[in-house]
């Protein structure tokens, strides 16, 4: 029985654990065993669990990383904790997923796997893996990634580094080791990524790109949505724009905030996802705000209830939220951002320059011209066809049985 073990910061929690998840699943349902080790945030898994590391670990290696620019360096117990339970289940495969957020020493985890001999799949859900530091570098319009980074413009963003600017020496580290492993295979999930991957020190690597899939069979438009606007007190004579995301940084909520200024005061425009400090700064101008809900059904019935979905993201790899939205039936106007694009026809939605809130507006309308059942059909069967989890995940295990087969 072949045996899985993925890595990844959180386990079936967030978008990329339940992509964790997902494919673990998949591959039990083919005979397989799965293993997720993760560092924080799990949610009960199918697969067997293993927590890399504790909360004081997590708490020194966000103070070095603060402190030192140390992100990835730190944690080295719970790293030479992990390489043993990876000699004690001895996996056929390990696939890496998201690995920075203070809880992995990569020096150690990626000497282990150079000479190991275990083939690594590598899923990239952000740029973190070929920087000297971001985890994205489109707001800054940051190119350094592919020569050499030194004196970042970004050391104040995750992973913020107050003091020190250690980027030359991580992109040296980070090529260094991340490129000391063979039988590696990385996967991009835009094709945007993909390109830029081609441009980087991974650039002689095996690249497979493999988009992220939703579950069609949940998201799906909703007839029943009154409950929704009766909760959060969106009159039922209102078109509705609606924009979502886990986390507002760099997601474009001051976009929202000028599109209301221009939107006639009939539209409801209602944004998902806000903390505190956001809620407060959206209070006066006319935007319904709602925390980040981890009810999927209230989601669905908000992109259910939606006329169009806004996203105005600024730096992003390849938003599922645009999926989730067209999957409910609802088209979607983006941002020629990133590989948020690559999701959208022009019988789903629109994409417009970064930025531009006039385009915005006049894409939303032109839109709202025509009844939403116009489009419904044409998102709905586009998601289907195209990002349908069960396909996606089925993408990883065609890969996983190729490089086995390669092994033998």
């Amino acid at each position: 029985m072949p045996k899985l073990l993925q890595i990844n910061i959180t386990a079936n929690w967030g978008s990329h654990g339940k992509i964790a998840e997902g494919i673990g699943r998949l591959v039990q349902a083919n005979g397989w065993e799965s293993h997720i080790a993760y560092g924080r945030n799990a949610n009960p898994s199918q697969s067997a669990l293993y927590h890399i590391g504790s909360q004081l670990d997590e708490m020194v290696h966000g103070l070095g990383t603060r402190l030192f620019d140390n992100h990835g360096l730190m944690s080295k117990l719970a790293t030479k904790r992990l390489v043993k339970y990876i000699e004690k289940i001895q996996p056929d495969i390990i696939h890496l997923h998201n690995i920075h957020g203070y809880f992995i020493n990569y020096p150690i985890l990626f000497r282990y796997l150079s000479t190991s001999n275990i083939p690594v799949v590598w899923t990239l859900h952000d740029c973190w893996t070929y920087t000297g530091h971001c985890a994205h570098y489109m707001y800054a319009k940051c190119d350094k990634w592919k020569s050499h980074c030194g004196h970042c413009p970004q050391k104040e963003t995750y992973p913020k580094s107050i003091f020190l600017d250690q980027s030359y020496r991580n992109y040296e580290l980070k090529r260094k080791f991340f490129l000391s492993i063979e039988k590696l295979t990385l996967v991009p999930v835009s094709k945007w990524q993909e390109q830029d991957l081609k441009q980087s020190f991974f650039q002689h690597k095996s690249i497979i790109q493999i988009y992220n899939g939703i579950d069609t069979e949940l998201f799906k438009p909703q007839k029943q949505t009154k409950f929704i606007r009766d909760k959060y007190h969106i009159p039922t004579d209102q078109r509705v724009i609606l924009g979502v995301a886990s986390n507002w940084y760099r997601k474009g909520l001051t976009d929202f905030i000028q599109l209301r200024s221009f939107l006639p005061k009939d539209f409801s425009i209602v944004v998902v996802g806000l903390n505190s400090r956001e809620l407060i700064k959206i209070r006066h101008t006319g935007i319904i705000g709602i925390k980040r809900t981890e009810n999927v059904n209230e989601l669905i019935a908000l992109y259910s209830t939606a006329d169009v979905y806004f996203n105005p993201t600024w730096e992003d790899n390849f938003p599922t939220t645009n999926l989730e939205a067209m999957a409910c039936g609802t088209p979607t106007v983006t941002y020629q951002t990133g590989g948020s694009p690559e999701s959208i026809t022009d019988k789903t939605g629109r994409v417009i320059p970064l930025g531009n809130i006039p385009e915005a507006v006049t894409s939303i309308l032109a839109i709202l011209n025509h009844p939403k059942s116009a489009y419904t059909d044409f998102c709905v069967a586009h998601v289907a066809n195209h990002f349908n989890k069960v396909d996606r995940f089925s993408e990883y295990f065609e890969l996983y049985n190729k490089i086995l087969a390669k092994k033998q």
